[in-house]
């Protein structure tokens, strides 16, 4: 850890002391503010930290498994599995010393256990009770998309409801947050997930290979390349053009890319694996058509929660989560959306987009003040590979077969 980043966490550190000689909070009796330990194990990425009622994100910490699985062109879930075996513990411990706080000073645990990777979620599940039996601790079971959608709550003050657009290597969905563990969805991808498919891509366009984007992920390379691409140098058929409803479809989009760029190796008289010499305009012009696809979605959730007065109809807001919300051109183009619908765009910054043991923690937070999901005891609880969010609205959505107002020609890169 930095000097710098040691130093700011000495000062949040003695912050909370005077929070705690000071406060008369809670009914006039002065009390310690509780402390939630988040771990995450989901995916690819052992999390773990921990936050305090006020927000304060005490200690954290993170092993990353990119490295390994981009040698591999994938996430392998065996391997993903043995990496968090091989991690877990030093990741909790190490979230543990930088907070100064053992376990037993400690309000409950909150763990991922749904949606993900049947065997990463194991991992962190095991270790957690194991954890929370030992010192006879609460526990808070975590639904993944509710922790991402609740982070904005962490960095911002934002008071419910509003309108959620989830984005990550894994998951697409629109939801309205109404409350700590109160969701109606709007739609999701009936397939694959955008931040899926741009990995995919950029398989197969060899960028590995490519000398700008040799250590980058799949995604990351797609938008470094697009920067400098021409975007109208293809033209892709957008998913979806006939239902009018919220759901988002990429795999589809993925099989005209691939197509596409089979047309172009042939052209250019190279075979599959070597860099075609316009990859940076296949890159811009796959990039757009996601883009475009998740614009014109979230729209139609904006008039229809606009239209049912699910939302105010002045200073709504949208919230935009998950890893690919991290990518600029997206997050650009839907700030256009936002400005043109006199809605707010917020945005948790880039590095608690992706999975991180500080959302699990402030979600178990959240839940332990709305005295929500806290298990004294932990009989029965298991670990669901595929979990909903929410009440489930999105035939009512399609039934109401909003029409988007056709979006204006878009030049984000150029502007």
């Amino acid at each position: 850890m930095s000097s710098i980043a040691k130093s700011v966490l000495q000062s949040v550190k003695h912050g909370r002391a005077a929070w705690l000689r000071n406060s008369s909070a809670y009914s006039g009796k002065q009390r310690f503010p509780r402390l939630v330990l988040g771990i995450e194990t989901s995916c690819d990425d052992t999390g773990a930290a921990v936050v305090d009622e006020a927000g304060c994100v005490l200690g954290e910490a993170l092993h990353c498994q990119k490295e390994v699985h981009l040698q591999t062109g994938g996430i392998i879930p065996v391997v993903a599995q043995q990496l968090h075996r091989e991690n877990i513990e030093q990741v909790v411990q190490e979230a543990l010393r930088a907070s100064g706080v053992s376990v037993a000073e400690l309000a409950a645990v909150a763990t991922t256990v749904k949606p993900g990777l049947a065997l990463s979620l194991g991992v962190g599940l095991q270790y957690s009770l194991s954890l929370v039996n030992r010192h006879q601790k609460p526990f808070i079971p975590i639904h993944h998309m509710e922790a991402h959608a609740l982070t904005i709550r962490l960095t911002h003050h934002l008071d419910f409801p509003f309108l959620v657009l989830l984005i990550s290597g894994g998951h697409c969905l629109l939801a309205v947050a109404q409350g700590v563990s109160d969701f109606l969805l709007l739609g999701q991808s009936m397939d694959i997930a955008p931040g899926d498919m741009l990995d995919k891509v950029a398989r197969r366009l060899s960028l590995r290979k490519h000398p700008e984007c040799h250590s980058m992920a799949g995604g990351k390379a797609i938008e470094h390349l697009a920067q400098t691409g021409n975007q109208e140098l293809l033209t892709f058929r957008l998913p979806m053009q006939q239902y009018r409803n919220c759901d988002f479809s990429f795999s589809g989009l993925q099989n005209l890319v691939n197509n596409a760029i089979a047309q172009k190796e042939k052209e250019e008289g190279i075979q599959e694996g070597e860099i075609l010499s316009c990859v940076k305009d296949v890159a811009a012009a796959v990039q757009h058509a996601v883009t475009v696809h998740i614009i014109q979605r979230t729209y139609r959730a904006m008039l229809f929660c606009i239209k049912n007065s699910i939302l105010p109809s002045k200073n709504a807001t949208l919230v935009v989560s998950g890893g690919v919300a991290s990518n600029q051109y997206i997050r650009k183009g839907l700030q256009n959306l936002a400005d043109a619908n006199d809605f707010a765009l917020l945005c948790p910054p880039p590095r608690l987009c992706t999975d991180n043991g500080v959302m699990i923690a402030w979600n178990g937070i959240e839940r332990l003040r709305a005295g929500l999901g806290v298990l004294h005891s932990t009989a029965g609880i298991r670990y669901e590979p595929r979990a909903p969010l929410g009440i489930d609205i999105s035939k009512r959505v399609e039934e109401e077969s909003i029409k988007v107002p056709k979006l204006k020609k878009i030049r984000w890169l150029a502007s």
